[in-house]
């Protein structure tokens, strides 16, 4: 268990942020957030309206993960007489792994990023009411490659994410990558903005103003940092990777390390800051309401180009060590060493653990290369360009007395173990058939995945013929419940229909349809509406 909780804590990079301080700046005083700190770290802050302000709690006793939890969401708001409330933990957007908020995708939906559990990636959740509500996983092709100390924000303008991460094109440490909306949970692959922003050095945390077209970032590397300063650049022309040269924001520097910046309107602001010193992080704001002294003219940069991403075998990356004491508790600042290293491709690695109780259990790994040849391997052994090459889209995970777990490539992790979860075949476990699909309004099943799917479940229950199942067909609210009660029976009977077809014994598999009486999220978004339409499997024996 231990060292499932350590590879989570690597998993989420490298940050140690110093005590709550305040100081003088031209007759600016700058205070801590009074009910958003904790003597743990406190960081990514990000204003998301109604007077609330989420932000990351690293190691606090409350975290899903408890002391060893490397960061789970935390919410303040501030009163109407300017006070900070005493910050509520938000289970409902956390995991045991590292996560923090993106910002609003839209006035409802907050898109949030996770390592822990079976969430690794960016997350759609849903307001309802005061709660957040989970609706799925967004797909951003090339995500997985970026690794590192991950931090990004949801532009003003909401059709754009800016993220900060280690890519095989980074050209040193952490490196400034933009994606674009193209659907309504897709984005495009990140791609890196260029050198006039990322240096040899760490470029983190970057939060972009769609309507003054400037980019907010932390860097250790650009002219006059101390540390990590806050750095503002303005967007000069068309593309994302024309930028003007990067301007120190004197206003909100100190001899210690600004990481991240959040805007509440037009004249507050709240960053993290650090001092060298042995301590952790705290959210900084004005102790009153000063104007924002920002640059106006910029000097436009000339970006080199960004490297080739078809690399060699072995790749150059600069090393980072640490620059505080090893006294010190959470994730340490970093700085550039001029050593440089050799890295050769590392196998994939996994955490393959029971859903329940988070153990290890033994397993093996299936694919199908375009030839439909099955290749099976049992140990550490595959590399994700080998898998690639042959054109796999998708493995599965395999372990006796589970069922099996398909896992797509994008969902596997570079430099970090790719953790699976996997859902025991005893009696009581419940597992969503998430790939199974229908043509709307009918039980038709409908697509390729739906039927490899199957094809998956069916082998596995071919090989347990002393199973016994029950399929449970569900709807969303919308229409006539009666008929939707008939529609999410027709549907699970499609599914034992299929399964019989393959093999299955007709007496092991039995059907129930419950329309919308069960609903996992809120009916009052299409999004949660579809999360609601879904097939599962029970076991009953």
């Amino acid at each position: 268990m231990k060292k499932f909780t350590d590879v989570l804590k690597k998993a989420s990079g490298v940050m140690l942020l110093a005590f709550c301080f305040s100081f003088n700046l031209e007759a600016q005083k700058v205070v801590s957030l009074s009910g958003a700190n904790t003597p743990q770290d406190d960081m990514n802050p990000v204003w998301i309206g109604d007077n609330t302000l989420l932000f990351t709690r690293a190691f606090h006793p409350k975290n899903v993960g408890g002391t060893a939890d490397p960061g789970d969401i935390w919410m303040t708001r501030k009163s109407d007489s300017g006070e900070w409330q005493e910050a509520v933990h938000r289970a409902d957007l956390s995991t045991d792994g590292y996560d923090f908020s993106l910002g609003l995708e839209d006035f409802l939906t907050l898109l949030v990023y996770h390592t822990g559990g079976e969430r690794f990636g960016i997350y759609q959740y849903s307001k309802f009411g005061s709660d957040w509500n989970y609706l799925r996983q967004v797909s951003m092709t090339g995500l997985e490659a970026i690794s590192g100390q991950v931090t990004g924000r949801v532009a003003s303008g909401r059709n754009v994410i800016f993220l900060s991460g280690k890519g095989k094109d980074s050209k040193g440490n952490e490196d400034i990558y933009v994606s674009e909306k193209t659907g309504p949970a897709a984005w495009s692959a990140p791609v890196n903005i260029g050198s006039a922003i990322n240096t040899k050095g760490q470029e983190m945390s970057p939060y972009y103003d769609s309507k003054t077209e400037k980019l907010y970032f932390s860097s250790n590397m650009h002219t006059g940092a101390q540390g990590k300063d806050i750095f503002i650049s303005k967007r000069m022309g068309e593309g994302w990777n024309n930028w003007s040269k990067p301007v120190i924001w004197q206003q909100i520097s100190s001899p210690g390390s600004e990481v991240s910046v959040t805007f509440i309107n037009e004249e507050e602001v709240v960053w993290t800051s650090t001092q060298n010193s042995d301590g952790f992080a705290d959210l900084l704001t004005f102790e009153t309401v000063v104007p924002l002294v920002t640059p106006e003219e910029f000097t436009e940069a000339v970006s080199e180009p960004l490297i080739s991403k078809t690399l060699p075998k072995t790749t150059k990356s600069a090393s980072v060590v640490p620059i505080y004491p090893s006294s010190a508790i959470g994730f340490p600042e970093v700085k550039m060493s001029e050593q440089v290293a050799e890295e050769e491709e590392e196998p994939i690695s996994w955490f393959v653990v029971d859903a329940k109780n988070k153990t290890l259990v033994p397993y093996s790994i299936t694919w199908k290369s375009v030839g439909a040849v099955v290749y099976k391997s049992a140990a550490d052994s595959v590399k994700l360009s080998e898998l690639k090459n042959a054109q796999v889209s998708e493995i599965t995970v395999n372990s006796k007395g589970y069922f099996p777990k398909a896992i797509s490539l994008n969902e596997i992790k570079i430099g970090e173990p790719t953790v699976v979860l996997m859902t025991k075949a005893e009696s009581g476990n419940v597992i969503l058939l998430d790939d199974v699909n229908f043509k709307r309004g009918t039980a038709e099943l409908e697509g390729e995945q739906t039927k490899k799917s199957l094809n998956e479940l069916a082998k596995f229950l071919v090989e347990n013929p002393d199973m016994k199942l029950r399929i449970h067909g569900h709807t969303d609210n919308a229409g006539d419940p009666g008929l939707n009660k008939g529609l999410s029976m027709d549907r699970a009977g499609s599914v034992r229909d299929y399964l019989i077809g393959q093999g299955v014994a007709f007496e092991n598999l039995r059907i129930s349809g419950w329309g919308g009486t069960r609903p996992l999220a809120s009916n009052a978004t299409e999004v949660g509406r579809s999360k609601n339409r879904r097939v599962e499997l029970e076991v009953e024996r």
